[in-house]
């Protein structure tokens, strides 16, 4: 472990804060001018960009037959970006959860996940199965930003009102590209970032004595994620959690259909799938994206406990990842507990909680923007 170790981390962490800003702040606007959704942008445009290091990994691991670390890299970024992502924002500031999401984009990620699942049963992920997913990415970026631009024009009167009395009016002529020009300087930086992160991180890890397994869960997983949560993050504390959700859920989608479906396209054989990724890891990652619709839907906020809630998961989940990897006794332990023990009390909690929320809206319902 050198000077240049910690010197990695600094740099890394620096240009995912400077990357987030630029990314939000051009992304925001583009949405303004363009007329598409602060929500439809962050599914979008932002959920597609910062999902770019996971297509780096996913696709070069691919092409050099390492299917295992293509499949544990998105599974493991979807887990992160709900639980850890979701979480840490939602503690930094409460987030308001468009009745959209509720309604389509979290089914489809539900959906999503279990049709990865199923495909890759047998064991294998092939080019037919990678074409099947890549098509369903190209019919929902198609699907949503039509729907948008329809649902814009149908309340622009309403539009109009709403951004000229929080942002400044839009402008004309070339203003379009420097707004563009921004979201791929924020990209750039947010993929620079995160490569010198996890260039510091898996020295940092290795000096540590970790074995490459426990890296590849850990370090691997939570380093591609990391562009998400510098944005999410960003975008919340901005007052733009439209962004800050739709870039979570949008990158969740874009891993499981346009990240694992290039992998299998450009893979020289089918992607093996591991016997524990298909009773384990998928089951986990279907899980947690059910988790999202309570949550979601007790209020369509996500509440700092809630985030809190999903973070304490993710640490828990880690933690056994570790645990088992290293071959501890205390993996188990762990394991009953939360199986035991936290997950029925969070369900029975939150189930409590979504049946007070339906009775609330019944007798008020939700606002003119759908929340």
């Amino acid at each position: 472990m050198t000077v240049m170790t910690f010197v990695y981390l600094v740099a890394g962490l620096i240009l995912l804060v400077g990357g987030a800003e630029i990314l939000v702040r051009g992304a925001s606007k583009l949405a303004a001018l363009f007329g598409i959704s602060p929500l439809v942008i962050g599914l979008t445009v932002v959920a597609f960009g910062t999902s770019a290091p996971e297509t780096a990994v996913s696709v070069q691991s691919a092409l050099s037959g390492k299917g295992d670390l293509a499949i544990g890299n998105v599974i493991g970024s979807n887990i992160a970006n709900v639980l850890l992502i979701l979480g840490l924002t939602a503690m930094v500031a409460p987030l308001i959860v468009s009745r959209q999401l509720i309604r389509l984009d979290v089914p489809l990620l539900i959906v999503a996940g279990l049709l990865v699942w199923a495909l890759a049963a047998n064991g294998t992920l092939g080019r037919l199965d990678g074409a099947i997913l890549f098509a369903g990415i190209l019919a929902y970026t198609v699907f949503m930003v039509k729907s948008s631009r329809r649902e814009q024009r149908e309340n622009s009167e309403r539009q109009n009102a709403d951004t000229s009395a929080n942002e400044a009016p839009p402008a004309r002529g070339n203003s379009w590209v420097l707004n563009l020009v921004m979201v791929l300087a924020g990209l750039a930086l947010l993929v620079g970032g995160s490569n010198f992160l996890v260039e510091g991180a898996t020295t940092l890890a290795r000096a540590l004595g970790l074995s490459d397994l426990v890296i590849g869960l850990t370090v691997v997983a939570i380093g591609t994620s990391l562009p998400e949560l510098a944005t999410s993050i960003m975008a919340a504390a901005r007052g733009e959690r439209d962004i800050a959700v739709g870039n979570v859920i949008g990158s969740g989608l874009f891993n499981l259909l346009c990240v694992l479906g290039l992998s299998a396209l450009v893979s020289p054989l089918p992607i093996a799938v591991s016997t524990n990724a298909l009773v384990f890891d998928f089951p986990v990652m279907v899980a947690v994206s059910i988790a999202c619709l309570p949550i979601f839907f007790t209020g369509y906020r996500i509440d700092r406990w809630e985030g809190a809630l999903f973070f304490a998961y993710y640490i828990a989940y880690t933690a056994y990842l570790v645990l088992y990897s290293t071959g501890q006794d205390s993996a188990t332990l762990l394991g009953d507990a939360v199986l035991m023990y936290a997950l029925p009390l969070t369900t029975v909690t939150l189930a409590v909680l979504g049946v007070r929320a339906w009775k609330r809206r019944h007798v008020q319902p939700p606002d003119a923007n759908g929340y």
